[in-house]
């Protein structure tokens, strides 16, 4: 058989094969075995040395216009496959054009940031300005400023984030209540806030080594204890309801004299007993008293003159009541779940 005959048959056995490919895969490996380099094109070329000189134009002529078929067949071939799977895939896939859209995700806030927003809301509307401060503090402002010396025994009462000897992962929010009489003339009556996160080594149902406080800061002539509770029953009726009700129990702060816990009347049972409550109608909601004097001296103030009360809550304590939540760690999970019910 000579070149040119050869030539032919291999052109239709490939065009035959080209045609009846079914899929892009089949139609790669026919383009390797006509046209790769260890195909029959290739090996056609590679013994052009063996042809007569005066045949060769013409059989190389017949070379490339052979291999421009195959090569414009897979073209058309692979155009012609893609086609067919994209039509087979429309009647496969039917959208009905007549249902509505898909709305896109809508985020919402957390449930303590709802409440952290309620807790500051009510404050302002009583006058109350919000100041924040740096979450890694030094020893002083978080311990010292406050009335608890390095040697005081108070300090064991919060297991602390020591970051070097002297700062510290804040364990509480007063640290902005001294960084605030302290940034404003002596004696100079002040209304403030402080919201913020805090870290305290414990975890729990419920305690978190992270969590939040609003701890609150009142400077004047004249404020006694009676203020206080004026103040924290306000609050209190706003963040759950007109008939709940307060009371103060005797306690101790070592940056308050007197100090007192708070407790309202629980939230679930009205006060009747439940096992909420422990069957005692009182929930304990947060602590508080009047300035020490020592606080007052180290900041500039005049404890002859001035003196004021202070109060701090948890967020988490606030929202777990409100909400009826039991478990403090679902605040912080990030289950979608649990999150979305606040929605």
């Amino acid at each position: 058989m000579g070149m040119k005959d050869m030539l032919l048959e291999l052109r239709d056995k490939a065009l035959q094969d080209l045609e009846a490919a079914v899929d892009p895969q089949q139609l790669q490996e026919l383009k390797v075995k006509y046209l790769g380099r260890k195909g029959p094109m290739t090996e056609i070329l590679r013994g052009m040395g063996k042809i007569p000189a005066e045949e060769r134009p013409k059989i190389g002529e017949m070379v490339n216009q052979v291999k421009q078929v195959l090569e414009q067949t897979l073209k058309d071939r692979a155009e012609i496959l893609r086609e067919e799977a994209l039509k087979a895939k429309l009647d496969h896939e039917k959208v009905d054009i007549t249902l509505p859209g898909r709305k896109p995700g809508i985020g919402h806030l957390h449930p303590l940031t709802l409440t952290a927003r309620e807790i500051k809301r009510i404050f302002m509307h009583m006058g109350f300005d919000v100041v924040e401060g740096p979450e890694i503090d030094n020893d002083y402002y978080n311990f010292e400023a406050l009335n608890l010396p390095k040697d005081h025994p108070a300090r064991d009462m919060q297991d602390t984030f020591y970051i070097t000897e002297n700062y510290l992962l804040r364990t509480q929010t007063s640290g902005v209540q001294a960084r605030t009489m302290q940034a404003h003339e002596p004696n100079t009556p002040i209304r403030m806030i402080s919201p913020g996160a805090v870290y305290r080594n414990d975890y729990d149902a419920t305690h978190s080594p992270m969590f939040h406080q609003v701890e609150g800061l009142v400077v004047d002539r004249n404020i006694s204890l009676a203020d206080l509770k004026g103040t924290l029953e306000l609050f209190c009726r706003e963040m759950f309801g007109d008939d709940v009700k307060i009371r103060l129990r005797p306690s101790y702060f070592p940056f308050t004299e007197p100090s007192c816990e708070v407790d309202i009347s629980c939230v679930i049972c009205g006060g009747k007993g439940c096992n909420v409550c422990k069957h005692s109608g009182w929930l304990e909601i947060l602590g508080a008293g009047e300035v020490h004097p020592n606080v007052l001296r180290m900041s500039g103030y005049d404890p002859s003159l001035m003196n004021g009360y202070a109060f701090g809550m948890g967020v988490e304590r606030i929202a777990m009541l409100k909400y009826g939540i039991d478990d403090l760690r679902l605040f912080f999970e990030n289950d979608l779940r649990f999150i979305r019910q606040f929605r």
